[in-house]
């Protein structure tokens, strides 16, 4: 088969020299759900029918495929691409999903044909190892992951928390709202886009199959969507019915799904209520020297906001908030201050220290910085500890607190 007919059929014409040109990927074992040990992996299998395909050899594509649907009986996808390879046979096939005639619905064979394609450009599109994601900038040392959503991927991250340096471990498919991201109110079939935490996880007779085998809770609406009058609850990443596979790419109400044997794997990288989950609408890697340079950066902020408020200097103090700064309960500076810091005010002796640091940069927002930390105080004997989160914008060329709070 002549390498334009494989282009056609895939209708990703602008992937094809990638995926062509780079090698295939070496298949892995897992252990699904059901307990059955060195199932193939489909997204591998996926990559190596096609390559096949480029090579003409429409037989050895044939038996990948079968192996594909009888590995994985419940994906659609696979049996959409069989479909297509037993017609290829007897005549040529133009277009992906070709094989199912011409009475399948339109709007399924199109769900079908953007998660293939989102799957096989996601292979040929993975991140180097030598980047990290520009979201991610530092880590608690008991963090051991960090989960990083490229929603235009439709992709999955996972990084580990190495001695405080960002390491690639794996990736997955997933699925996100009917109508994207950007969540803003409830029902709006939104995945919400922002720094949130995994806070919880639901599985057994609590949860109904739509959700799959377990359901893991994020915390939205975190803080700053609260301060932008963003409503809504109940995000999960979580899993798909018993019937089924996988799902599209544009398929939930606002969770990110993945399939259940993924999701399974997944679970074993996640803490409740330490693991991180960034949520974008498209993940930046930067080189590690760039990445060193914003942490820089986002840690100077830090450290000078704390040597100010150990000075109890009010005018020190006040030039790191922003005029439009609004604290976790609707303040504003003015009222905020009085209530949270005057009381440094004339404070002899005050020490500080910052421990258990974070460093965010906001997703969708180059201006923006998330920290979040314990603020550690020391007043002769009396020692008090803290745990805060801050919102810091630029405004022109200084950075700036827009939104403070405990936690």
């Amino acid at each position: 088969m002549k390498q334009a007919s494989i282009i056609r059929t895939l209708g990703v014409a602008a992937l094809a020299a990638s995926w062509l040109l780079s090698p295939v990927t070496p298949a892995k074992s897992i252990q699904p759900s059901g307990g059955t040990r060195n199932k193939p992996d489909p997204e591998t299998l996926l990559i190596s029918i096609y390559k096949d395909l480029q090579a003409s050899q429409l037989n050895e594509a044939q038996a990948k495929a079968d192996a594909l649907v009888e590995a994985y009986p419940n994906f659609r996808v696979g049996h959409l691409i069989r479909g297509d390879l037993l017609l290829m046979h007897t005549q040529p096939v133009l277009s992906f999903g070709g094989g199912v005639g011409a009475n399948a619905p339109a709007d399924k064979l199109k769900d079908l044909r953007d998660e293939a394609r989102a799957r096989l450009l996601a292979l040929t599109a993975r991140p180097s190892p030598e980047l990290a994601p520009r979201s991610v900038l530092q880590l608690r040392s008991d963090q051991r992951n960090v989960l990083v959503v490229d929603a235009k991927q439709s992709r999955l991250y996972v990084y580990e928390n190495r001695n405080g340096q960002l390491k690639f471990v794996t990736d997955y498919y997933i699925s996100q709202g009917k109508l994207g991201i950007n969540k803003l109110r409830e029902g709006d079939q939104k995945t919400p886009v922002g720094v949130y935490y995994i806070t919880g996880r639901v599985s057994g007779a609590r949860l109904p199959d739509f959700y799959g085998a377990s359901a893991l809770r994020i915390n939205y609406p975190n803080e700053w969507d609260r301060a932008n009058d963003r409503s809504g609850s109940g995000i999960f990443l979580h899993g798909t019915p018993s019937d089924t596979y996988s799902r599209p790419p544009l398929a939930s109400d606002g969770c990110v799904v993945l399939t259940n044997a993924d999701l399974k794997k997944l679970e074993g990288s996640v803490d409740i209520g330490k693991t991180p989950v960034v949520i974008a609408d498209q993940v930046e890697f930067i080189s590690r020297s760039q990445w060193d340079a914003e942490r820089a950066l986002a840690t100077q902020l830090m450290d000078a906001w704390r040597t100010d408020i150990s000075s109890t200097n009010q005018a020190r103090v006040l030039k790191h908030y922003s005029s439009k700064f609004k604290s976790g309960q609707g303040e504003d500076l003015k009222t905020w201050y009085e209530r949270d810091l005057r009381a440094l005010v004339d404070v002899v002796g005050l020490s500080t220290k910052l421990s258990d640091v974070t460093l965010f940069r906001y997703p969708g927002r180059d201006d923006m910085i998330v920290s979040t930390f314990t603020l550690e105080t020391l007043i002769g004997k009396n020692r008090n500890s803290i745990r805060k989160r801050q919102y810091w914008s630029k405004e022109g060329t200084n950075w700036k607190i827009v939104h403070e709070s405990l936690i």
